[in-house]
C-alpha cells in the first residue's frame, strides 16, 4: 500500500485540495442560500425553488466533495506519517468541526424546507464567517506545522 501511494503521492495531494475546494464552496454558499430562502414567502414557488437549489448542493457537491476530502485526507495522513504529529491533531479537530458544521446545515436545510425558520438573516450570515475562519486555522497548521520540534 505504501508503495502505491508514494508513486501517487501528488495526484492524491492534488486531489485533495480540489475537493477541498468544492466542499468550501458549497459550506460557503449553503447559509448564503437559506438567508434568501428564508426571504422567500412561505409555500412559494421562489421558496421551492431555494429548496431545491439546497438539496442539489447537498446532493452534487458537498456531500460526494466532503467523503472525497475525507478518503483522501486520510491516506495523505498515513503515507506522511501525520497521525503522531500535533499539528495533524488540531487540523483533524479542525476538519472534524467543518464535518459536524456541513451535518449540521444538512439538518438545517431539512428544516426550512418543513418550514421551520429557526434563525434569522443576520445568525446565518454571520455562520457563513465559520467555514473561513476553520480554512485559515488548517492552511496555517498544513504550511507551517507547528509543534513539530
Amino acid at each position: 500500500m505504501d508503495w502505491i501511494l508514494s508513486m501517487t503521492y501528488a495526484w492524491l495531494k492534488a486531489g485533495h485540495i480540489i475537493f477541498v475546494i468544492f466542499w468550501m464552496a458549497g459550506l460557503f454558499m449553503l447559509p448564503r442560500y437559506f438567508v434568501y430562502h428564508q426571504e422567500a414567502e412561505p409555500g412559494s414557488a421562489e421558496e421551492a425553488r431555494w429548496i431545491d437549489r439546497e438539496q442539489k448542493l447537498l446532493k452534487i457537491i458537498m456531500w460526494p466533495s466532503l467523503v472525497v476530502v475525507w478518503v483522501l485526507g486520510l491516506l495523505l495522513a498515513r503515507y506522511l506519517g501525520a497521525f503522531s504529529q500535533a499539528w495533524f491533531h488540531l487540523k483533524l479537530t479542525a476538519v472534524l468541526g467543518l464535518t459536524f458544521y456541513h451535518v449540521w446545515l444538512f439538518g438545517y436545510a431539512r428544516s426550512l424546507s418543513r418550514g421551520m425558520r429557526r434563525l434569522s438573516g443576520r445568525h446565518l450570515r454571520m455562520l457563513n464567517e465559520v467555514p473561513g475562519l476553520a480554512a485559515a486555522v488548517i492552511v496555517i497548521l498544513v504550511v507551517t506545522k507547528p509543534f513539530m520540534g
